[in-house]
């Protein structure tokens, strides 16, 4: 049997998941649980590079915040996925969300900059296995013919959340640093709770790795370079989208990321029927080349009106990119390495987005915030070079040789 047929056989044979139900009670908590992941954590990430300016620390170090945090999610993340599928997701969720309260009372009491990312670096561990854990989880429940409609649908919790919570975290931060971790503490709490009422959809792997590099999907690492580089202009996005709109007089500060969010939230109710229909492939590469576009005109977007169109474009490609991604990408994925796949794929995209964010501000301080965006998006030009040579390295070859349609 296949990988995509063993994952269709075990969706099946978890209870309350018939072949092509989507909307059941478990999918809707799993919504939840990543609306309430990303509620508390983009009230750190527009609010952090403030705190560190305020502790002293200038353009770059404001930077480190994301970048460690996703540097640290993309070195363990191949080896956390891992584990929650040997371990059991569910208590992958509940665990992470626990280190993760913890974490966001530590921030508050961090004394000095370096501080505050040498802590976001710990816990940049914690982060990747509480993303790869809540994505195998979610994949057991969505049924294969209908994966980047469920997928879809399911980011918008994570939309909904980003259009909120970057507003609600700077709204905090006129109050004190320390309002703004506390909220993110409670919210970590609630996603504790809500792991907790899930029953485990744990598939036991067919055979254990032998060997510390098995642990690794290096085919899936490989195909994943396209979202390197489609990423990389995102880690600045998410840094220092906030400081360009207030550089530029724009108010108010959140404007980018809520015109972002909306935008993918409503596209989302169509998106992924049509990637079902006709193939995720086909939209993945056009959502590559205008995701760069927008970023190009990010970097020259003095108004508000400029600031908004290049957020709207973005939403609509970048912000449906992942999904098309990982619809196509999981057809040629068992399901007992579901966990170790999605484990790849925060690798490579969390190095992106942490790659980006360091360096990114490295650039701005000496450039600015423009040109920064622009050399984001000249890179996020070469994602779908990335994508093709590794699809023809790491897919084709297999695909060939396999009867049509077995592993998509």
């Amino acid at each position: 049997m296949t990988g995509g047929s063993q994952f269709e056989a075990a969706a099946r044979r978890l209870p309350g998941v018939p072949k092509e139900t989507l909307f059941t009670a478990r999918y809707f908590t799993m919504c939840g649980f990543t609306f309430t992941v990303f509620l508390s954590a983009f009230q750190l990430f527009p609010t952090a590079p403030y705190r560190i300016l305020d502790l002293g620390g200038d353009k770059f170090a404001a930077g480190l915040f994301l970048g460690l945090q996703t540097w640290a999610s993309a070195i363990s993340a191949p080896f956390t996925g891992a584990l929650g599928d040997r371990i059991g997701r569910r208590k992958m969720l509940v665990g992470c969300s626990l280190v993760a309260t913890v974490f966001s009372l530590l921030y508050a009491l961090a004394p000095s900059w370096p501080v505050l990312v040498l802590l976001v670096f710990v816990y940049g561990i914690f982060w990747s296995g509480l993303l790869a854990a809540s994505s195998a989880y979610m994949t057991a429940l969505i049924p294969a013919q209908r994966r980047a409609e469920g997928f879809g649908y399911w980011g918008m919790a994570t939309m909904l959340a980003v259009a909120v919570a970057p507003g609600l975290g700077l709204l905090l931060y006129k109050k004190g640093w320390i309002w703004v971790c506390a909220s993110a503490a409670v919210l970590n709490l609630v996603m504790a709770g809500i792991a907790l009422t899930l029953p485990e959809a744990h598939v036991p792997p067919a055979e254990r790795p032998k060997r510390l590099r098995d642990l690794v999907e290096w085919k899936v690492l490989g195909m994943a370079s396209s979202l390197f580089l489609t990423s990389f202009g995102y880690g600045a996005v998410v840094s220092f989208a906030a400081l360009w709109t207030e550089q530029n007089g724009v108010a108010p500060r959140g404007i980018w990321f809520t015109t972002f969010a909306l935008v993918v939230l409503v596209s989302r109710l169509f998106s992924g029927r049509l990637a079902d229909r006709v193939g995720a492939r086909r939209l993945l590469l056009p959502a590559f080349v205008l995701g760069a576009v927008a970023l190009l005109l990010l970097g020259s977007a003095t108004t508000r009106g400029a600031l908004v169109g290049s957020a709207a474009l973005y939403g609509l490609t970048f912000g449906n990119a992942y999904t098309f991604f990982v619809a196509y990408l999981l057809k040629h994925v068992p399901s007992e390495r579901r966990g170790a796949a999605f484990g790849a794929i925060i690798a490579a995209f969390d190095t992106g987005i942490g790659t980006g964010s360091m360096a990114l501000g490295a650039l701005a301080e000496r450039v600015g915030f423009g040109s920064a965006f622009h050399v984001g998006g000249a890179l996020a030009l070469l994602s779908p070079v990335a994508f093709l040579l590794a699809e023809r390295r790491f897919l084709r070859e297999k695909t060939a040789a396999r009867p049509p349609g077995i592993g998509g």
